[in-house]
């Protein structure tokens, strides 16, 4: 499917708000891949279709996972907002003709991450994080920087700044979103250490 149309069909799929920030994404994925030297149409396209799933309603998302023998962790059951990026990837390709299996991937872990991810899942990970609309993060003037510069150094500082903020919040945090986070944090150590 072309990019303008799945455009057309997101729109109508989407609240006005996820829509413009879906473009902001899309738009910002395929600068950061300018950037880092990736193909700048594989980034748009995951960029594009990285919420596809965000504006169904939970119980809706837990049915269909349930319905696609998608499996659903605990704390995907308790939280099932977390589901719209496995389910967005499975409706990347079911309903959007994405048979791309890296740009599937970066939908599937746009969310919470994953320890060693490829360019393209840090990129729309990232491009999620700092799109233009996005302003209530702290800092997102260096996270912005960082973007340009250093995709695993600004995981490591999203993924921070993303724990202190769900931890001060007290809520359930997703033990893949605590290994990304180890992961790109020894990434910061080994590195400094050069």
């Amino acid at each position: 499917m072309e990019q303008n149309e799945i455009r057309k069909r997101l729109k109508k799929k989407l609240d006005k708000g996820r829509y413009e920030h879906t473009r902001g994404v899309m738009y910002t994925a395929g600068c950061l891949a300018m950037a880092h030297g990736f193909p700048v149409e594989r980034a748009m396209l995951a960029g594009l279709l990285h919420d596809c799933a965000k504006c169904i309603p939970n119980h809706e998302k837990i049915r269909m996972c349930e319905k696609n023998d998608l499996p659903i962790t605990g704390i995907e059951m308790e939280s099932p907002y977390l589901l719209h990026a496995k389910l967005g990837a499975f409706l990347a390709e079911t309903e959007y003709g994405v048979s791309d299996p890296g740009i599937l991937h970066a939908i599937k872990v746009h969310t919470t991450g994953e320890p060693d991810m490829s360019v393209l899942d840090k990129i729309i990970y990232i491009a999620d994080y700092i799109e233009p609309l996005r302003d209530k993060a702290p800092n997102l003037d260096e996270v912005r920087r960082l973007a340009f510069a250093d995709l695993n150094a600004c995981m490591a500082q999203i993924l921070s700044d993303t724990l202190r903020h769900l931890s001060g919040r007290g809520g359930s945090i997703d033990p893949v979103t605590k290994m990304t986070y180890e992961f790109y944090r020894q990434y910061q150590k080994e590195r400094n250490e050069l």
